[in-house]
């Protein structure tokens, strides 16, 4: 027991020894609560000269349009987190094809990690998390719905990149696109 009397974890916020951040450190047996980023994975997947993208029916951002992307789970690569979120979302099978971009997205602690990849087929359909999902063409884009900047980023360098085979990861523009 705690000095509270109590057998649950009573946190105090201080730095632990040999780190340089506060952390949340119990009191009682010293263990260090960690909190650290999510992390997002997704893609920009192409069928052709189309994008997909997928109407969120859930908050944040319900009813805005989005590239199939996520949490990353627990014991999972960040290609098959992007596959597994294409496939929740647009019940798309995808081949992922490299790393397009990593954006920090420190006010909300997320690290995304967001890919080039292609549709297997052309079969797509909303999943539990869309309302929608669409293949559209470049100017058919619903610019002015996007759900998040990031987003916009992500199809942005998509387009940089078209037809690049080598090419650096993007990360957050500077100028804000």
């Amino acid at each position: 027991m705690n000095e509270r009397g109590s057998n649950k974890p009573h946190f105090t916020r201080k730095v632990p020894p040999d780190d340089t951040m506060e952390r949340a450190v119990c009191v009682t047996c010293g263990f260090v609560d960690y909190q650290n980023p999510k992390i997002v994975v997704g893609s920009v997947v192409t069928w052709g000269e189309k994008i997909l993208l997928c109407k969120r029916a859930i908050e944040p951002r319900r009813g805005y349009w989005t590239l199939p992307a996520g949490y990353l789970e627990l014991h999972e690569t960040a290609e098959a987190g992007a596959a597994r979120e294409a496939r929740e979302e647009a019940c798309a099978e995808i081949e992922i094809e490299r790393l397009l971009a990593v954006y920090s997205v420190p006010r909300i602690s997320q690290v995304q990690l967001m890919f080039r990849a292609r549709l297997a087929r052309p079969e797509i359909a909303a999943g539990p998390e869309s309302e929608a999902v669409g293949l559209f063409g470049w100017e058919d884009i619903p610019w002015a719905d996007l759900a998040f900047p990031s987003v916009n980023w992500a199809l942005r360098h998509y387009r940089e990149t078209k037809g690049v085979a080598d090419f650096a990861p993007f990360s957050n523009p500077v100028d804000g696109l």
